[in-house]
């Protein structure tokens, strides 16, 4: 057994003794994001091999969390994770495959949070034990926050299913339910301990939720990398039409640009007044709740994306004529950039879109940061905006939502 090496301290002086004590340790955090498909046959060991991992006296308890959404389009798919799991010596089902509801459904019911919790438990999971979920990005930031807050942390493992999930969401840091009437209030910063974006599932997606995810590349594109801005440009039409390649490439670049920002960003945690990932979601997030969640998270992105980027032409940050391309693109991809509820009034006659300003700034604290555009793949960060100007962008919106 490793013995400890005794440290010696200083006694303190007397019992009033007012001096500080500054804690300080760092942690470095890594986490794999593996690239692959059809990682449930038995030929593919990627999920094995992150399960299996160091051996250990016990059999490691394996918790499969399922999107109902995806069992719909895979129905076979239970069958094929137990017969995975019992291919792997050392690992055990802990429990059934248990499915969920997918979309923002699952992120508003808190009895989805403590069934999922209660769930762990029963299944005698530990911190050495692993959830793996197969899903939406809405399932995963549900189960995501469940695996963290039981037993202080459940090692998770993100098998996202949309394009959304896969080139944004499931490769980020961020778990948490919506509550109180505004997205994403209840949460945590936790790493999964690993992500496995499998193209199979991206086969089965609906047409709706492959465009929607398109709506992050443009956004990460437009505020870090204006080449992957014009390869969206040249590539609209097969995108549009859901062309595998061009969509798989989509989804990496994508996913390596997220990444990128939350390793050399700064701020991983978000403990600053800053969100440059969040391009276009002040808008987009209270237009999903004005809307009652009927426009998917992406579409109220693109949205949002229009919104932000024919304000910052009105600002004088960005030449004329770019709102036309980023809105050109959005529509070319398939997106709508007019929704009733851009429009929706409070009994005084205000937008209510302009609350979410101030939510933006209340889930953060601190000073008011949005980003906006000073050229296409140039993100700039200010500290207010201007209502009318606002009101100037979405009338703008309304009459070029067609283009």
């Amino acid at each position: 057994m490793p013995r400890e090496t005794a440290i010696a301290l200083p006694l303190l002086e007397s019992k009033n003794d007012d001096r500080l004590f500054l804690q300080r340790f760092s942690l470095a955090y890594e986490f794999s994001v593996s690239f692959t498909r059809d990682a449930f046959s038995t030929d593919n060991r990627t999920l094995a091999d992150l399960i299996l991992g160091p051996k250990r006296d016990a059999a490691t308890r394996v918790s499969v969390i399922l999107d109902e959404g995806v069992l719909r389009e895979m129905p076979d798919l239970k069958r094929r994770i137990a017969a995975y799991v019992d291919t792997c010596p050392g690992a055990i089902l802990a429990g059934p495959v248990e499915t969920i509801v997918g979309g923002e459904a699952a992120k508003n019911d808190p009895k989805l949070l403590t069934d999922l919790q209660r769930r762990f438990v029963d299944n005698g999971l530990d911190r050495h034990s692993y959830v793996v979920c197969i899903g939406g990005g809405a399932v995963l930031d549900l189960v995501g926050y469940a695996a963290a807050t039981t037993h202080r942390g459940i090692r998770h493992i993100r098998v996202p299913t949309t394009v959304l999930a896969q080139n944004d969401s499931g490769v980020g840091v961020k778990n948490g339910i919506n509550a109180f009437g505004m997205k994403n209030m209840l949460g945590t910063f936790v790493p999964p301990h690993a992500v496995i974006n499998d193209s199979a599932f991206i086969d089965v997606l609906p047409g709706r939720d492959k465009r929607a995810g398109m709506a992050e590349a443009v956004k990460v594109a437009l505020i870090r990398d204006r080449a992957f801005f014009e390869w969206l440009e040249e590539k609209a039409e097969a995108l549009a039409l859901f062309a595998s390649e061009p969509l798989e490439k989509l989804i990496r670049h994508c996913a390596l640009l997220h990444m990128r920002q939350i390793a050399h960003g700064g701020d991983p945690f978000e403990r600053g007044s800053v969100r440059p990932l969040d391009f276009g979601h002040w808008a987009a997030h209270k237009l999903e709740v004005l809307s009652d969640y009927a426009l998917r998270h992406g579409e109220a992105v693109a949205i949002g994306i229009a919104l932000d980027t024919r304000y910052s032409v009105l600002a004088g940050l960005l030449p004329a004529g770019e709102d036309l391309r980023v809105a050109r693109l959005l529509v070319r991809l398939g997106f709508e950039l007019w929704h009733e509820a851009c429009d929706a009034r409070d009994d005084t006659g205000a937008l209510k879109l302009l609350k979410g300003l101030e939510e933006f700034r209340e889930h953060l604290g601190g000073d008011l940061t949005i980003t906006l555009l000073e050229a296409l793949g140039v993100g700039v960060e200010v500290h207010s905006m201007d209502p009318e100007l606002i009101g100037q962008s979405l009338e703008w919106l309304r009459r070029e939502a067609g283009i």
